[in-house]
């Protein structure tokens, strides 16, 4: 996948963004509800495994900076079906990025990759709701986690 919006390159991750991805992945604000930090050991690791080798999601890159910025999972679960999720800087927080880069890929989901649907998960709280909202989505489903004590909430969009 290759997008290019007003401020941002959406593409393939490469060896070379191991260092802005673990700002990304490292500051444990932006990991709050997910897992650990990463360290840079980790950060390349997963990079190198999940990002470059199974093209489990794509980087953000600031045009102006040519800086990763963002990291999106963007994976198909089923025909016409795929899932968005998102990890961003925390420096660039409340700017406007996160929407420009998931529209972006919502759209190439529905206009060239032909999707039905594209849906975000969330944990009860979190302040991702506002822009899966922002980004057209509806609640679609919540599910507990016995395990961690919250609930999944599932928003979607839907395209024919």
């Amino acid at each position: 996948m290759h997008l290019d919006t007003p401020r941002l390159t959406i593409r393939s991750f490469v060896p070379e963004d191991a260092a802005d991805l673990q700002e990304i992945l490292g500051d444990a604000k932006t990991m709050e509800y997910s897992e650990p930090p990463y360290d840079l050991e980790k950060t390349k690791q997963f990079l190198a495994s999940f990002c470059i080798e199974r093209g489990g999601g794509v980087a953000a890159v600031h045009v102006e900076t040519n800086k990763v910025i963002g990291y999106i999972l963007f994976s198909q679960i089923q025909p016409g079906e795929y899932e968005l999720g998102w990890f961003f800087n925390r420096q660039i927080w409340r700017q406007g990025y996160a929407f420009e880069a998931c529209h972006a890929v919502i759209e190439y989901a529905f206009d060239t990759l032909g999707a039905k649907k594209v849906f975000s998960e969330t944990i009860d709280g979190v302040k991702s709701v506002a822009l899966m909202e922002k980004l057209g989505m509806e609640l679609e489903e919540v599910q507990p986690d016995p395990e961690h004590g919250w609930q999944w909430y599932v928003y979607a969009i839907h395209r024919e």
